[in-house]
């Protein structure tokens, strides 16, 4: 009998590993991102990509991802994206699923030629999951609310 689970049935195998597979090319979730920033902090190395808060600067010195880089979406250029080199690996966020900025800075810095994804949980997700914050103008340290 349908109901609304199935009455549209679902794609195959194939096809949803194609989808899923693309999403996760596209978008990173907060948990994902603390594990990394946390494991390069625990080496002592820097991380392999880039956290960009591209909310206001106001923002972000009430709280932040720590080890972010401020850069809002409407200052990120690529005289601005220069400063890091070329491979370099960016993840957007802004204050959360309700907020589109983590997409406006992703659009600018792709347009840019660079590599992007999203963390389309931002501040909300980051808070949601209990992750620790940075506070202040600067980026702050991952192992500090630990």
């Amino acid at each position: 009998m349908p109901n609304p689970v199935t009455e549209v049935l679902p794609v195959g195998p194939a096809e949803m590993r194609a989808h899923l597979s693309r999403r996760l090319a596209l978008e990173t979730d907060c948990a994902d991102v603390f594990a990394a920033l946390r494991d390069a902090a625990t080496k002592r190395e820097p991380p392999d990509f880039v956290v960009l808060d591209v909310r206001g600067r106001a923002a972000y010195a009430e709280g932040h991802v720590p080890g972010s880089v401020s850069l809002p979406h409407r200052d990120i250029t690529a005289e601005r994206l220069a400063a890091w080199p070329k491979e370099t690996v960016f993840v957007t966020y802004c204050a959360g699923p309700h907020c589109n900025g983590a997409d406006r800075g992703a659009l600018r810095i792709a347009e840019a030629g660079r590599k992007v994804k999203t963390m389309p949980g931002g501040m909300t997700g980051w808070v949601d999951e209990g992750l620790p914050l940075a506070a202040g103008r600067e980026p702050g340290s991952i192992l500090s609310g630990l």
